[in-house]
C-alpha cells in the first residue's frame, strides 16, 4: 500500500484521466485524485476503502470516506474494478480486471494476487438448471504457522 503514497506527476494525471474517460467516466477533482492513487504509476492494486482513504490522506486530497466508498463503486459499476468480498463485511477493490485468484493473508488483512495457475479446476460442475457459471473467482486464505 505504501506504492500509492508516491508523489503524483504529470504522467500519474495522465494515466489517470484516460483510465477515467476511457470507462465513459468524467475525471472529477476527486475521481482523478483517487485514479491517481490507484493506477497512476501503471501498477494494480488491491485497496479497501480505508487504506484508499488514508493514503488520499496522506497525499493531502480532500476527500470523505463517503466519497471514497462511493467513487470504488463507480469505478466498479463502469467495470474497471472489481469488489472482492472476504468475510461478507470487509471488501477489497482491485484494479486488474483480467480473470485471476487471490490469497488473502490473515495475519494482515492484506490481498494479493495468487500465481497463475495456483488453482487448477479439473472437473466443473454443472450449473443449476436454467442457469450458467458466469465466472469463478477463488481466494486462498492464509495466515502464518505457530
Amino acid at each position: 500500500m505504501t506504492d500509492m503514497h508516491a508523489k503524483r506527476s504529470g504522467d500519474s494525471t495522465r494515466l489517470a484521466s484516460a483510465w477515467l474517460v476511457n470507462a465513459g467516466l468524467r475525471p472529477t477533482r476527486q475521481r482523478l485524485a483517487l485514479a491517481e492513487l490507484l493506477v497512476g504509476d501503471g501498477q494494480n492494486r488491491h485497496v479497501s476503502a480505508e487504506s484508499l482513504y488514508e493514503a488520499a490522506q496522506d497525499s493531502e486530497t480532500p476527500v470523505s470516506l463517503a466519497t471514497v466508498y462511493n467513487t470504488l463503486r463507480t469505478f466498479c459499476d463502469v467495470g474497471i474494478m472489481r469488489e472482492i468480498a472476504i468475510e461478507g463485511t470487509r471488501s477489497y477493490f482491485d484494479t486488474r480486471m483480467d480473470a485471476h485468484d487471490h490469497y488473502f493473508w490473515e495475519d494482515e488483512n492484506l490481498l494479493t494476487d495468487a500465481p497463475a495457475g495456483a488453482v487448477q479446476i479439473h472437473q466443473m460442475m454443472d450449473a443449476p438448471a436454467g442457469t450458467e457459471i458466469a465466472k469463478i473467482e477463488v481466494v486462498i486464505r492464509l495466515r502464518r504457522k505457530g
